[in-house]
């Protein structure tokens, strides 16, 4: 894993670019076009698009959460702040109830102004939280930005992570570019029919790919300091699929042939079926033992070498027993 020495992380942040940043932010949402939906609705008016946030940030959840990769998480968790709402809609999904549902007629969580959401940034890092986890950030990156401007006028210090499903245009991307340090994209599908199918998103293929290659540009490989805490870089998780093997092959070429042979991965073996799977019945069912083994060996074979240790250790067992 890349490394580099240990270094005092306060002052990363240039308080300077996320104001200039976070005002071009905001002239966006009049009329919105933040995510590849481009619904063009005016949520400065509280209107909402696809993703059913309208001018403030919901936020559903926030903690410590120590169920990330071990480079985010450090010895007292990654500073995990779920956002409600989403710009995709998987059948699949293992979070619906944080991305979709419903409750009178609004999407669920608290609604949060910008010093609100600040206050949880310094309070994560108070609790020694290795870094600010922003989950299912792509249509609230204004909120963010905005937020931002006020955490680290107040002392805000530790790396920040982009934790998204990679249906980001690049556009609202280079809106993060200097002040987001850690990337961490999930590749989904890489056919636009499974697109369509189960992400009800055609273009995600392309979208996602350009996304990833944007982060890419960003932030670099994923580098490490002495204690294997992760400073920089980009982290990119990828959930096998039942009956998808194709999928995954595509994917693990494109991070490394198109994005870098150093791209850390996480090839996770969790799917279950969840939220309305039971509709698409190739789907319905937990994955095997040896799809996984499959996907890893896929991965190596397209030339990718860095992966998170859990996983390696599924394989191992897996091949040994």
């Amino acid at each position: 894993m890349g490394k580099r020495k240990k270094q005092d992380n306060i002052g990363m942040h240039d308080l300077g670019l996320i104001g200039e940043r976070a005002e071009q932010a905001a002239s966006h949402l009049e009329h919105c076009q933040l995510c590849p939906r481009k619904c063009g609705v005016n949520r400065l008016a509280g209107q909402v698009g696809f993703c059913g946030i309208g001018f403030r940030a919901r936020v559903f959840s926030h903690g410590p959460h120590f169920g990330e990769e071990a480079a985010l998480v450090g010895k007292k968790g990654s500073g995990a702040i779920f956002f409600s709402g989403c710009n995709l809609q998987c059948v699949f999904c293992q979070n619906f109830d944080i991305s979709m549902a419903q409750k009178n007629g609004s999407v669920q969580g608290d609604e949060l102004t910008s010093r609100e959401l600040a206050a949880i940034m310094l309070q994560l890092q108070e609790q020694g939280c290795a870094n600010i986890n922003l989950v299912t950030p792509s249509h609230v990156v204004p909120q963010i930005l905005a937020a931002l401007q006020e955490a680290v006028s107040l002392g805000l210090h530790i790396p920040l992570v982009y934790n998204t499903s990679s249906y980001d245009r690049v556009k609202t991307l280079r809106l993060l570019d200097g002040i987001i340090q850690i990337y961490m994209p999930d590749c989904k599908v890489y056919s636009e029919d499974k697109a369509a199918r189960y992400l009800q998103a055609k273009d995600y293929p392309s979208v996602m790919r350009a996304a990833v290659a944007e982060m890419h540009r960003q932030a670099g490989d994923l580098l490490c300091d002495e204690r294997g805490q992760a400073v920089r870089g980009l982290v990119v998780r990828h959930l096998v699929m039942p009956g998808m093997a194709e999928e995954t092959g595509a994917i693990m070429r494109f991070l490394a042939e198109k994005i870098s042979p150093e791209t850390f991965v996480n090839v996770m073996d969790q799917y279950h079926p969840g939220h309305r799977a039971d509709d698409y019945p190739e789907i319905n069912r937990c994955l095997e033992s040896r799809e996984f083994e499959q996907a890893m060996r896929v991965a190596r074979k397209a030339g990718l070498h860095r992966f998170e240790r859990r996983n390696i250790g599924r394989l191992l067992a897996l091949l040994t027993r």
